[in-house]
């Protein structure tokens, strides 16, 4: 076997089970798990209806460059959200299977082994990053993302030896799990380096629809390379999903668009790994992406719940106020995030995930999540409104 295996952490969901191997929880109340990132909010009707209606579509093979017509409604969406100038269909999009195995991919197509593959990525993380670039032959470059930061990453903590080495920077925007958005100030920044440095950013901007300001949508990468009329999108590529927009996790449906010169060799990639969206899928992406109604609606319910949920908790834990995301961040009472997590199952049923799970410890043996824990807001309002009224009451105690 591939001794790169080895290399690999367990991921967030195996340490938390063996956490809570020893809790015994109460049995006077419902479980609630606030730890895992899946939308429970109720899918499109319409998509469902078009997934059915292509059912017989199964008995086809799909194209790895995925249909035209997804394809360009993949291009129409992100140039109006974005304020793109356009976004050539057929040489800078590509139809994946969601973002998680889009982003594992391009990483064992982009690094070059002959050469140092530093792959710089935020800390806390999505761990699919460390992983892709461990399994790639890279080497993990972490960027904490502290409080002092606005759980942002320091570029300017990077020195121009360590740049030189890197091959690839993965963004993460809306942040998880901090909710963080970056700005298009710092997306700029990166493009610059890149530029210098000749590495490729690949942001993962999976949340970027489910923000609370309707006013204020987070920037992309790509808007930031259109705000420089660098219109080729040279060295940036942005990952999407249908997962939290359009509540599909099970669809596993997204896309890569970006610089072509990076979409052709991921193509070619892809040909190889065997991974084309099923053709009734397609059909019902493409309705998902024409459609705004229902990620509007998501939007509003997120908002009432975060609104709901902040109400209760303020008043005892710290939190950074998200812009984006469906997640709450807290600093938890006492700063022992695993302590915290086995305690308030044990007590009250609520599952949380402790933030030194999703974090690396850095060079001063610092993990920059430890002390926290995230909180995924998907379950029902009612649900999710309990969930906070218990983890209130067991701080209180």
């Amino acid at each position: 076997m591939n001794p790169d295996l080895d290399a690999l952490q367990p991921y967030p969901f195996e340490k938390l089970a063996k956490l809570m191997r020893s809790v015994a929880p109460p049995t006077d109340r419902s479980f609630i798990s606030l730890t895992i990132g899946e939308p429970q909010h109720a899918p499109p009707a319409r998509v469902l209806e078009i997934l059915h209606r292509h059912q017989a579509d199964f008995a086809r093979y799909p194209a790895i460059a995925g249909l035209p017509e997804l394809r360009q409604a993949i291009a129409d969406w992100a140039t109006r959200r974005f304020d793109l100038t356009g976004l050539d269909p057929a040489a800078q999009v590509l139809p994946v299977n969601g973002t998680r195995e889009a982003i594992f991919a391009f990483a064992q197509a982009a690094l070059d082994r002959s050469r140092p593959a530093r792959v710089a990525m935020p800390n806390p993380f999505y761990q699919i990053y460390e992983g892709a670039t461990l399994l790639a032959g890279g080497k993990p470059l972490y960027l904490d993302c502290t409080a002092e930061q606005d759980f942002r990453m320091d570029l300017d903590s990077v020195t121009p030896s360590t740049w030189r080495d890197v091959q690839l920077v993965f963004v993460c925007s809306p942040g998880n799990p901090s909710g963080a958005v970056t700005p298009m100030e710092d997306f700029k920044r990166l493009i610059e380096l890149a530029d210098e440095f000749d590495f490729i950013v690949a942001s993962d901007e999976c949340y970027s629809e489910l923000y609370l300001d309707e006013a204020a949508p987070p920037p992309g990468l790509l808007q930031a390379c259109a705000a420089l009329s660098r219109h080729d999108y040279r060295r940036c590529l942005v990952f999407h999903s249908l997962s939290k927009r359009s509540n599909l996790p099970g669809l596993r449906s997204g896309f890569v668009a970006g610089d072509e010169r990076l979409i052709a060799p991921f193509k070619r990639y892809r040909t190889y790994h065997g991974c084309a969206m099923s053709l009734p899928l397609q059909h019902a992406s493409i309705s998902a992406w024409q459609d705004e109604a229902h990620v509007k609606a998501n939007r509003d319910a997120y908002r009432e719940k975060f609104a709901a949920v902040g109400e209760i908790l303020a008043p005892v834990m710290d939190f950074p106020r998200p812009r984006a995301s469906f997640y709450l961040w807290p600093a938890v009472p006492g700063g022992d995030d695993e302590a915290f997590a086995q305690k308030l199952c044990a007590e009250e049923n609520v599952a949380v995930l402790p933030g030194a799970y999703m974090g690396r410890a850095n060079a001063q043996g610092i993990n920059p999540g430890a002390g926290r824990v995230r909180l995924a807001l998907v379950a029902e309002l009612e649900a999710t409104i309990e969930a906070a009224r218990r983890i209130r009451r067991f701080i209180d105690r």
